[in-house]
């Protein structure tokens, strides 16, 4: 075997005197070529003799052909027998050759990838891991710029900039990148120090990086960084559609190329969760996304419904509750992919790239809503074990968002149902206005409140506006506001003025309140406005408890707000309710509303109150319209909370279509008064109702004179019913009993609720009224 050292000679003047052929391979130059020249002329650098001397360890020499080469040589000084100088031998090793000493054999044998260079950023000496990445043998780089040795490129000049600050600053640096390389197929996270390499004297002889190949940390913070991300971008809506989106936005293009979400149909609607099939898996398409323009990947559009075969990735994520990763070449994903492109509209984009994919279950408190699969397709890493664990946390956490949003929706529903049950389908007919409202449940993420309003018929053609809130959302909410609108109900049946009724409804509150398995309406608040108007007397009374004023606008056009006392809202307890009493014009439109209309967090109550008024005189062909264009003009983009709106058009009875008589207190008048009512029913065209009405006259008037005390009055109205009223001083109501046949009275009431269609009694402030009905056409 030849010694593949090289060895030459060298005098005291720096010429060649001897040469081996160990030189001669290693350099190109025979010896009868490199024999009597200067050493100079075969260095790459220009040294002077005198300082070959001081060269130990690397040296750049030109090979024969012209490229340099970086040889570890020795030198070693000959002396004469009078001790002086006569020259040098140097002996130099070719590149690639076995390291003897322990210092050596630790650089070339590192695991990080290791390099010097001189001033001049030329390869000095590489390791067997920095060849490895640059893809060629050492022999190959030395002598060469950095520059030469790679591509042009944005991360090659940083790279040579670094080199070349070290050199001019004289101090380390550490550099971070995240490149790809010549021998490597795909890009890596890189970690490289960079210091200076100085001689005892401390010059300045080059630069030795080590590089780290980070790539596996840079990963895992850039997952923990998505992660992160995910948390805020993930469930900023409650919507499940928008959720699944955002997830999409999340992974496409950082984790995948291509990604879809699919869910269960009942994940969309308010059904409760079936179970995970077994086989074949019919989920919909709710949203997907992809790097490409117009999502040429996907085989199925959105809002489409899929089967899934029990064979695929999807299904047996689903089935097995954890992430299924396959690759190109395996037999599933081959299987998968392939009728994929029988079904994609696009041609065959997986068949196009597609290497690595991987379906993650949608899983929320124990239940399955669907499945994500991410795909990748011009990424060059496949999808690997520490993907499949980030991929399960990050779906994890979109689950929970979607079933949350999956649950509020369901509750938004039931709530709304409930409420929509609760409040009037179709208004009541009635004589005393022309009504129009407005019912707008809130889209927040809060969820349906308890607003409510109502239109109740009251004897004596009278009708109840009524609009309430129950502060809060929900469910409980709904419940509650059901509570109140039964309660109100109940108490205009008894016909209490609006204080009072307002009063024993803050008793039933706080009563709720109170109550152990109550709703807690103390803690959540409750307002309410009643009025009441007549359409004879054409007068509003009104109260309110915590709640907004109402507005009116009166026929000239001009609009405000009713001066009232708001009151304490319901609950609070032991404080009056003040009464509100004026006279309205025919035409006038009392406007009642929920303080949803005019309040919210970036608005001012004034400034909005002032618009309401404003646009309640824009005109309109209809009060329906008229509700429209307050809404528009009046409610936010995004109202926060819900809104009722309740308008009224106030209408009035005629003196043509009311009698009333003043009775004095003798049994002598019920004929006369019986007479006179028998004589207006004529006048009316009312014949056919005479005889009932004789007799309810009789009996009312009879049973006043006897039980009631002055002054006594009776009056007929003639509005879509017939409507006798019999008032007197006295406040004793009168109680419906049925007589015993030895009694000689006792059915005078029996026989007014027999004969017309309701009847009652309300408490005035100088008595009592009692008031029957009966329809304008015969009962028999």
């Amino acid at each position: 075997m030849e010694d593949a050292s090289a060895a030459a000679i060298i005098d005291a003047r720096g010429t060649v005197t001897g040469w081996s052929e160990g030189a001669r391979r290693l350099t190109g130059y025979p010896a009868d070529e490199a024999v009597g020249r200067s050493v100079r002329e075969l260095l790459a650098e220009d040294v002077p003799p005198e300082a070959v001397s001081a060269r130990s360890g690397t040296v750049m020499v030109r090979h024969h052909d012209g490229y340099l080469i970086g040889l570890r040589v020795r030198a070693c000084a000959v002396t004469g027998p009078d001790a002086a100088p006569h020259g040098f031998v140097i002996t130099a090793e070719p590149p690639g050759s076995a390291e003897t000493s322990l210092a050596g054999k630790a650089f070339q044998q590192a695991s990080m990838s290791m390099s010097v260079f001189d001033t001049d950023q030329r390869y000095l000496r590489l390791n067997d891991a920095a060849c490895h990445v640059m893809g060629v043998p050492e022999e190959t780089l030395l002598g060469r710029h950095f520059p030469e040795t790679v591509e042009e490129a944005e991360h090659s000049q940083g790279f040579n900039w670094h080199l070349r600050h070290v050199v001019e600053t004289g101090r380390p640096l550490r550099y971070e990148s995240y490149t790809g390389a010549p021998a490597l197929n795909r890009e890596h996270a890189w970690v490289t120090e960079m210091w200076p390499v100085r001689d005892h004297s401390g010059e300045l002889l080059g630069t030795a990086l080590a590089a780290f190949d980070s790539t596996e940390q840079y990963w895992a913070r850039q997952r923990l960084a998505l992660l992160n991300e995910a948390a805020a971008a993930i469930g900023t809506t409650l919507d499940v559609v928008r959720t699944a989106e955002e997830l999409i936005g999340v992974v496409v293009p950082r984790f995948a190329d291509f990604a879809s979400v699919d869910l269960f149909d009942w994940v969309l609607g308010a059904e409760e969760s079936p179970t995970v099939p077994t086989d074949e898996i019919v989920l919909r398409r709710v949203a997907h996304g992809s790097v490409t323009e117009g999502t040429p990947e996907a085989a199925v559009h959105l809002g489409e419904v899929d089967a899934y075969p029990a064979f695929s990735p999807i299904a047996r994520a689903m089935r097995e509750g954890r992430a299924i990763v396959s690759q190109a070449g395996e037999p599933s994903f081959m299987r998968w992919v392939a009728e994929r492109n029988t079904r994609s509209p696009q041609g065959s984009p997986y068949r196009q790239g597609a290497h690595s994919m991987m379906a993650v279950p949608l899983r929320a408190r124990g239940t399955t809503l669907g499945v994500a699969v991410a795909v990748r397709i011009r990424k060059p890493d496949d999808y690997a074990a520490d993907d499949a664990v980030f991929a399960e946390e990050l779906a994890s956490r979109a689950a929970v968002c979607v079933d949350n949003a999956r649950r509020f929706a369901r509750e938004r529903t039931t709530a709304l149902a409930l409420q929509h049950s609760l409040l009037p389908r179709g208004l009541p007919g009635q004589a005393a206005v022309q009504v129009a409202h407005r019912y707008l449940p809130s889209g927040s993420a809060a969820g349906i409140g308890g607003d409510w309003f109502d239109v109740i018929p009251l004897s004596g053609s009278r009708v109840a506006l009524v609009v309430g809130d129950v502060v809060g959302h929900g469910i409980p909410s709904t419940a509650t506001m059901g509570r109140l609108v039964t309660a109100v109900r109940t108490l205009a049946d008894v016909d209490l003025p609006p204080d009072e009724l307002l009063t024993h409804l803050d008793d039933l509150v706080t009563h709720l309140a109170s109550d152990e398995d109550g709703d807690e309406v103390a803690e959540l608040g409750a307002t309410c406005l009643y009025a009441v108007y007549d359409p004879v007397t054409r007068r509003l009374n009104l109260a309110a408890a915590g709640h907004p004023a109402p507005a009116l606008v009166l026929p000239d056009g001009s609009a405000r707000l009713i001066p009232m006392s708001a009151g304490p809202p319901l609950g609070v307890g032991g404080l009056p309710f003040e009464a509100t009493e004026l006279q309205l014009p025919e035409g006038s439109v009392v406007a009642l509303y929920t303080d949803g209309l005019i309040e919210d967090r970036d608005r001012d109550v004034d400034h909005a109150t002032d618009e309401l008024c404003r646009a309640l005189t824009v005109p309109a062909d209809s009060l329906d319209a008229l509700c429209d264009t307050v809404l528009k003009a009046v409610l936010p983009e995004e109202p926060g909370d819900d809104v009722a709106l309740l308008l009224a058009r106030t209408r009035a009875l005629g003196a043509d279509q009311v009698a009333t008589w003043d009775v004095m207190p003798d049994p002598a008048q019920v004929a006369a008064t019986r007479q006179a009512a028998t004589e207006q029913l004529t006048a009316w065209g009312l014949d056919e109702t005479a005889f009932v009405t004789e007799l309810v006259v009789s009996e009312l008037v009879t049973n006043a004179i006897r039980y009631g005390a002055a002054p006594i009055q009776l009056r007929l109205i003639r509005d879509q019913t017939l409507i006798c009223e019999v008032s007197d001083g006295s406040s004793t109501s009168p109680h419906l009993r049925r007589a015993h046949q030895d009694d000689e009275g006792g059915r005078g009431l029996l026989l007014v609720a027999q004969l017309t269609q309701r009847w009652g009694s309300r408490q005035t402030t100088r008595g009592k009224t009692i008031w029957c009905e009966q329809p304008l056409t015969p009962l028999f």
